[in-house]
């Protein structure tokens, strides 16, 4: 299945890019999606942590990721 994947902040700089299109096997969750990205990104190892929304919500773990989802890869925020 094809999903669109979108970068904020320094999750931008480790990818090189600020969107891309993939192809994704069909029922995959959002864990199992975080580790497909690390294996296609090692840089994002640098990451302490992010969060992942799907059609602009935050999505756990057990989510299922469907065809033509978009998915946004959230780094932490830090700020005052």
């Amino acid at each position: 299945m094809k999903i669109s994947i979108l970068f904020f902040g320094m999750a931008t700089d480790l990818v090189d890019s600020s969107s891309l299109e993939i192809e994704l096997p069909n029922k995959i969750t959002v864990a199992s999606f975080k580790e497909f990205l690390v294996a296609e990104f090692p840089e994002l190892q640098k990451m302490s942590s992010y969060a992942v929304a799907i059609n602009e919500s935050y999505a756990t773990d057990d989510i299922l990721i469907k065809e033509n989802d978009v998915i946004a890869i959230i780094p932490p925020v830090s700020g005052g």
